[in-house]
């Protein structure tokens, strides 16, 4: 999330011209699957790495405001120590985002140069936006927070503590923001002229639906994640019978923010749910492994085994109308299934190849008026060569207007390019294997889906029982309670990149949806690169999630004894250590 200002700076460098649309209007024979499959696995696998510490950073932030806030209100040390010693743990983690995400920016270069050219006017301005408006800002004050104990008044720093709080949660808004776009494009229109996306309404993207409902849901997860984070670690001060008073306040703290938060999170998935029946239909049926258009309302189908071949969903285990309820809000809305929307793909194509020849129109009657222009102005006259002028614009007018009422069927034209140089020249039987390969494969989506949705219950029961058992002041007879919370620590961030797999994989075959497939946003290197830089990332990877997980452990099993104020197991006890 930290990687705005290269990356916009970056697009903004690249300026438009004809000759950056290779990838549309020269020959294309042949499309490199393999470089496009692991091109796209590096940017999933970095992307997920960083995923890992972006959660944490969220959830912790939050959580040390809530701690600091209490101390101010109360005066009672221990909330300081509380938020002393969690505050070491986001430090780490957060120092650990910053050294991933940065890195993320150079494969937009590297390995998607077409997809920055493309759509750089519009994807380059939020991650500005994050970078100027939220990262600096952040950056700055965890100094301050760490440094500005001794010379800050309490309220001051307590505003620092939850200036970061807000700042990692406004990073997040425009991370999304660019992400949201890129599952529906709002506020933008494809110019013929420059052969790239441009900016029409910067409130449309601001206010995208998915944006809406991503941003909320995520950092929701977030806090779901730094909340189980501190709930497993005190519960293990609790099993271990050691500072057990710092241990069950903040227990207390993430067991009541935990259960406000995955509750948020189920609530915010159903929202979700109804947004991607209304804008991302494709996806919804996949995520379902729904073949066949039911009689509204749709079940849900709680297991089964999607059949890609046979374009079916074995041992089906439904649920009547809840689909339907959850995705349309209505009990006469049908949901269309994947082989009407494979039908649909097959007209939209076809409109496609439309555009696709109206763009190669326009740009032949470009060049055509460019030719007469220079001819007449050595031959003509001044009166002449703007009669001449008029002659030519005016075809060109025409193509333009043809080509308006069809150019939003662009995109889908460009899949063809999979099979043929020239879109115009595809077959029947290349229209139809486009139309089956614009859906995802079903079978991850599903699973991926599920597994999510079950971590998510999972989470919502050991909340509640957290809360209650620490509202009746029995939780540390609850044994079993404090190990179910100890060994929940993981289920967060396996239900967080599942979620993440959903939404990216879903999207596909498109980089920006229904506009750029994900074959043609590829940079022109070859494999061997790819797999050199993603074996040298995977690596430097590892070593740093290595080097998170050993502090965070080494830390965690001090706990509050690392603060050095003589008050916690360790230090009345150095033996012990």
């Amino acid at each position: 999330m930290e990687f705005g200002i290269i990356f916009s700076i970056t697009l903004k460098a690249k300026s438009p011209n004809l000759k950056s649309f290779k990838p549309f209007m020269e020959s294309l024979s042949v499309i490199d699957e393999s470089l496009v499959n692991i091109s796209r696995l590096q940017f999933a696998i970095t992307a997920m790495y960083h995923f890992l510490f972006v959660p944490l950073t969220l959830g912790l932030a939050f959580v040390l405001a809530i701690m600091e806030s209490v101390y101010v209100m109360t005066g009672k040390v221990i909330y300081k120590d509380m938020t002393r010693f969690w505050g070491k743990l986001f430090a780490i983690n957060f120092a650990m985002g910053v050294a991933t995400g940065i890195t993320l920016e150079f494969q937009f270069g590297t390995n998607w140069a077409y997809y920055s050219h493309y759509v750089g006017d519009i994807f380059g301005i939020p991650l500005a936006l994050e970078g100027l408006t939220a990262f600096f800002l952040e950056s700055t004050l965890i100094g301050v927070f760490f440094f500005g104990w001794d010379r800050l008044s309490k309220v001051q720093h307590l505003m620092v503590t939850w200036v970061i709080a807000l700042a990692t949660n406004l990073s997040a808004v425009w991370i999304l923001i660019a992400n949201a776009w890129m599952q529906y494009p709002t506020g933008t229109v494809f110019n013929p002229e420059t052969f790239r996306m441009e900016l029409l309404s910067f409130s449309e993207v601001f206010f995208n639906p998915v944006a809406q409902v991503k941003f909320v849901h995520t950092v929701a997860s977030g806090y779901v994640a730094g909340t189980i984070f501190v709930l497993g670690i005190s519960a293990y001060y609790l099993l271990k019978k050691r500072d057990e008073a710092f241990a069950l306040r903040s227990f207390a703290v993430a067991a009541g923010f935990g259960l406000a938060s995955i509750l948020s999170v189920i609530v915010l998935g159903d929202e979700t749910g109804y947004t991607i029946g209304n804008v991302q239909k494709v996806k919804l049926a996949a995520i379902e492994g729904m073949w066949e258009t039911e009689t509204a309302p749709a079940s849900f189908t709680l297991f089964g085994f999607p059949n890609q071949e046979e374009e079916r969903t074995d041992y089906a285990i439904r649920i009547p109308y809840a689909l339907g309820l959850i995705a349309t809000r209505s009990i006469d809305t049908p949901i269309l299934g994947l082989k009407d929307l494979m039908s649909e793909a097959e007209q939209k194509i076809e409109k496609g190849m439309k555009a696709y020849a109206l763009l190669q129109e326009l740009k032949l009657n470009k060049m055509n008026t460019k030719a007469n222009l220079n001819t007449n102005a050595t031959t003509t006259t001044n009166a002449t060569t703007s009669t001449t002028t008029k002659s030519n614009t005016t075809p060109k007018s025409k193509a333009l207007e043809n080509f308006d009422a069809y150019k939003s069927y662009l995109g889908y034209g460009l899949l063809l390019k999979r099979f043929t140089p020239n879109v115009v020249d595809a077959t029947p039987a290349q229209i139809k294997e486009a139309a089956r390969l614009s859906i995802p494969k079903s079978w991850p989506l599903f699973w991926s889906f599920r597994i999510m949705v079950g971590i998510g219950f999972l989470l919502l029961l050991l909340f509640i029982l957290a809360f209650y058992y620490t509202a009746k002041r029995e939780l540390e007879k609850k044994k079993w309670l404090l190990k179910a919370a100890l060994f929940s620590i993981p289920l967060p961030w396996i239900a967080i990149e599942t979620g993440w797999f959903v939404a990216e994989y879903g999207r596909q075959p498109w980089a920006i949806a229904e506009t750029l497939p994900t074959f043609l946003g590829i940079s022109s290197v070859s494999t061997g690169q790819v797999w050199g830089s993603l074996i040298s990332l995977t690596l430097l990877y590892t070593i740093l999630l290595g080097v998170e997980l050993y502090l965070m452990f080494k830390y965690a099993r001090l706990g509050p004894s690392t603060l050095g104020t003589g008050r916690y197991h360790f230090e009345r006890e150095p033996h012990a250590a």
